[in-house]
């Protein structure tokens, strides 16, 4: 999608502050990873004038992870007023409810442990939004929230507004660029933080960001009639492959809760 870019940054800052004003709360908590997600969404709050404190959250984190946010957070420290740097490291409160799980299986790694680091932040986001009477702004983008549900259920994905959420990854870069986020930032590779290694988004998805984008308005377009699955070869089938195989998975995160109505 071509948009202007600044113009973009301008009306979400403006959501943002229209959607504060009528909720009666004027204060955000965002948390932070190192990532361009977070670093955007972190960095269009402190636009607001707004109180914004921004969370780093380190479980086990790598430190290059750590140094990205710690090099974001003192950016916006000392550029907006409204901003407060917080911290609470988790990863003893992490090992403690690990260990209290019965030990059936093996807890050191796999999706489960990886899931509960997600959700422990967002436990502790809400804790801290509770206490300051802030709203808890979430960092997805529309290929994670929409389109592949990348996210973990009640962790990142529990979040009282998402404002980044109609921007697809490429877009957010666009916008992180025009805000000045830092390069490390721009240029490390995205990952969601929660294994304690090396792996990125596209290690555990196998297609980059790009490849998805395109997967998505592919798919957009068959439902259309325009096309069909059959037309792709190659690289693009085998991503539009796993765009499908992750957004049929993902349904239980991306539509409302199932409820079981009573006949009356």
């Amino acid at each position: 999608m071509s948009f202007n870019v600044r113009e973009v940054a301008e009306f979400i800052i403006n959501w943002l502050d229209d959607y504060s004003a009528k909720s009666g709360i004027d204060s955000f908590v965002v948390g932070v990873s190192g990532g361009i997600d977070s670093a955007v969404t972190a960095s269009l709050c402190a636009r607001t004038g707004r109180a914004t404190f921004i969370l780093n959250m380190p479980i086990h984190q790598h430190p290059s992870e750590v140094d990205r946010s710690d090099e974001l957070i003192s950016n916006l420290v000392s550029e907006y007023s409204n901003v407060t740097a917080l911290e609470v490291s988790l990863t003893e409160v992490y090992e403690a409810f690990k260990s209290s799980l019965p030990d059936t299986q093996d807890k050191s790694c796999g999706l489960a442990m990886a899931n509960t680091r997600a959700r422990l932040r967002m436990t502790t986001l809400y804790a801290l939004a509770a206490e300051r009477g802030a709203l808890v702004v979430g960092t997805g983008n529309k290929i994670e929230d929409f389109g592949i549900g990348f996210y973990t259920k009640y962790g990142d994905g529990g979040v009282d507004i998402s404002p980044i959420a109609d921007l697809v990854k490429t877009e957010v870069y666009q916008v992180g660029s025009a805000l000045g986020v830092p390069k490390s930032i721009m240029d490390a590779a995205p990952t969601d933080g929660l294994w304690g290694d090396n792996r990125n988004d596209e290690d555990q998805i196998g297609a980059t960001y790009s490849e998805l984008e395109k997967a998505m308005n592919q798919a957009e377009e068959f439902q259309n009639g325009k096309g069909s699955p059959d037309d792709l070869e190659g690289r693009e089938a085998e991503v539009f492959a796993i765009y499908t195989k992750l957004n049929r998975a993902n349904q239980h995160k991306m539509l409302p809760i199932p409820v079981c109505v009573i006949p009356r």
